[in-house]
């Protein structure tokens, strides 16, 4: 009898975890649908390079309104920005002309793994994100990455609201609390990419 209450403690347990880590981890896929990246790419690590980076990212920050005009959702802004390609890889290469370069620049809207990352007061999760990508020149450089939506890396005087403020009107409750208090959320964050993995796993050997 013992050993039969064991087991049914250890599927409840199991049941409990489970239904904790699922639901990490639709939180996680939701915050990760509802956020467009920015990522920029130097030539190189040189001090020209670097201060060349920093000016393109300041270029298109700038530029924001022009490029996702009156976007509001994710959906929006990412029309927007796939169809701004060509526009945005030509603002950032007449940075790089102004600054007397002559690196070629590409600009692409890709799916990027991303580690954890903190944003001043914002931490955003490991994953995978859809990201505006602009590589300059042979992009071997450091690179430069922020949250383009919502807009969380528009510099402050474009903006009424602080960053803080930015992310709890755009993610709901659970997302916020997330991206807030992390340590909260890592060890459940570790099983839920432990489960993805072993159900990955699962399926191919099925198939």
């Amino acid at each position: 009898m013992k050993r039969l209450e064991l087991i049914l403690l250890a599927g409840l347990l199991g049941a409990i975890l489970y239904a904790n880590v699922s639901s990490v981890a639709q939180t996680v896929d939701r915050l990760q649908a509802d956020v467009l990246r920015l990522h920029i790419l130097a030539n190189s690590d040189s001090e020209e390079d670097q201060t060349l980076k920093l000016a393109v990212r300041d270029r298109l920050l700038s530029c924001s309104e022009e490029i996702f005009g009156e976007a509001e959702t994710m959906e929006e802004v990412r029309e927007a920005a796939r169809e701004g390609l060509d526009r945005i890889r030509e603002l950032a290469r007449q940075v790089v002309r102004e600054h007397g370069f002559t690196y070629d620049v590409q600009a692409e809207l890709v799916e990027m793994p991303f580690d954890e990352r903190v944003y001043e007061d914002l931490t955003m999760p490991a994953g995978e994100y859809e990201t505006l990508r602009i590589t300059i020149g042979e992009a071997e450089g450091h690179n430069w990455w922020c949250v383009m939506y919502p807009p969380l890396c528009i510099p402050a005087a474009q903006s009424v609201q602080s960053d803080t403020e930015e992310a709890e009107a755009a993610f709901d409750r659970e997302e916020y609390d997330m991206l807030t208090n992390p340590c909260r959320y890592r060890a459940r964050l570790w099983c839920a990419e432990r489960f993805s993995r072993l159900w990955d796993s699962v399926r191919k050997n099925i198939g």
